[in-house]
């Protein structure tokens, strides 16, 4: 393979933004410093001056609905729009169609990826009030983690047996990711709404439906059973100010016990927008207030929320512009995640370091995934190169998701991404993909679980 070489970079990394060059051969990085001289005739070189090179963005939390919910996307479609947003790895959920609860189920997503993906891939399985014996068979090696879903998001997939809960979080030494919204109070609230307005209940009603008592009631439980068992805990999507003040910033990351995820929507909307963007803003959990958004905000600098990601997890136009009972939960994010955090830092809510360190370094340490997540010497080149002053507008012409819609159409960003490397393939580069390769499945450094 010929050599590339990314000269006069922005290089972040590790809290940190060196002026230098970067080479690759083949996969991996095999040299940084602030001038490399070129060592071929026939070396690649790329002129990145004036702009940042920061580690491929991993997101731990997506749905790609591939297979059985394909209308709505593919792992081909959404990796491809991952890879322009730079987002060069992603961790997807269990709830298509089958859902991902057998080795055999889960294999068959990973033998889709290897055939389909631009970006490198894993999977989570998931776990059911049934399917313990099987949920212990996953190799720790090779899948990313066990995904549990505590509020009724997901229909039969959801775990309400709390005997059950506890032989799942003491058996296994696996990562499990949770999904914590208390489908008691949910239902209640629910009921209450449905007896007011009907099917047509106003999206402003969806904060109070699927509340922060639901949310905060969930969480603590899955905390307190995780501090019980010992388990390790990562909870996915926090959305109130209230769960903040179940996670700690005492301990370094790779000591934590329980870890903790902030999605992009939640630190971008807030109760004001459902007036604009109605159920395009609907998730689960729910969009709440502001004072809830500057919760999260404060908690991610701080460093009590460990990660960023984006719960991408996009419908059809037509199913989400149904009437509230009927509209699906859940939006694309991943073409946009990246540039909506890079709006942040030119507003001053957060350092460019940051955003690496909560988007590259910290998923990669978390899961243990092996030489991902930094730009180091010997890692794979999973590198993106970022122009941060050049503006663009999400328009419908511009938007990779086979939905064809985003949240965020009509917002102007002011960072593009230019080039994004897949294990040292250049394979999206001002607006063209490389058609001809697929990313790797990750693979994860766990001697003793």
């Amino acid at each position: 393979m010929s050599l590339t070489l990314i000269k006069n970079a922005q290089i972040v990394n590790e809290g940190t933004i060196l002026e230098g060059d970067v080479l690759l051969d083949g996969e991996y990085i095999v040299d940084i410093d602030t001038s490399i001289s070129l060592k071929s005739s026939d070396t690649i070189v790329i002129d990145a001056e004036g702009k940042y090179l920061i580690p491929g963005a991993i997101d731990d939390q997506v749905h790609f609905r591939e297979p059985g919910l394909t209308q709505k996307a593919t792992i081909a479609t959404e990796s491809k729009a991952a890879v322009a947003g730079g987002i060069t790895s992603f961790i997807e959920m269990p709830n298509t169609v089958p859902q991902a609860t057998t080795q055999k189920l889960l294999e068959d997503k990973f033998e889709i990826a290897s055939k389909s993906s631009y970006a490198n891939y894993s999977f989570m399985f998931g776990g059911t009030n049934n399917n313990l014996e099987e949920l212990l068979k996953t190799d720790p090696k090779n899948v990313a983690g066990i995904k549990l879903f505590l509020g009724s998001s997901t229909g039969d997939m959801l775990v309400d047996n709390q005997e059950v809960l506890e032989k799942i979080f003491s058996s296994t030494k696996m990562l499990i990711a949770v999904h914590c919204e208390d489908e008691a109070t949910i239902k209640s609230n629910l009921e209450t709404y449905l007896k007011e307005y009907g099917d047509d209940i106003p999206i402003e009603m969806h904060p109070k439906i699927r509340s922060e008592e639901a949310c905060y009631l969930s969480s603590s439980k899955a905390i307190e059973l995780a501090k019980k068992t010992g388990a390790r805990l990562h909870v996915f999507h926090l959305s109130t100010a209230k769960e903040t003040a179940l996670f700690s910033n005492k301990i370094p990351l790779e000591k934590k016990q329980i870890t903790a995820e902030v999605c992009v929507h939640h630190l971008t909307f807030d109760d004001s927008h459902y007036k604009t963007k109605g159920t395009l803003i609907k998730w689960n959990p729910a969009v709440k207030t502001e004072k809830d958004k500057e919760g999260l905000w404060k908690a991610l600098l701080d460093d009590r929320i460990d990660v960023i990601a984006t719960d991408h997890a996009p419908h059809t136009l037509e199913e989400k512009q149904q009437v509230y009972t009927k509209a699906p939960s859940g939006g694309p994010l991943v073409q946009h995640a990246l540039p909506a955090m890079l709006k942040a830092c030119r507003q001053g809510k957060i350092s460019i370091e940051k955003v690496v360190e909560k988007m590259c370094h910290n998923p990669a340490k978390i899961f243990k995934i092996e030489k991902r997540g930094f730009i180091k010497k010997g890692y794979y080149a999973d590198l993106v190169l970022v122009d941060i002053a050049s503006p663009w507008t999400v328009k419908k012409d511009n938007i990779l998701y086979k939905c064809g819609w985003s949240p965020f159409e009509g917002t102007t960003f002011y960072s593009k991404i230019t080039h994004t490397f897949v294990n040292g393939n250049l394979m999206y580069n001002n607006g063209k993909f490389n058609d001809t390769i697929k990313g790797k499945r990750l693979l994860f450094n766990r001697t003793n679980e």
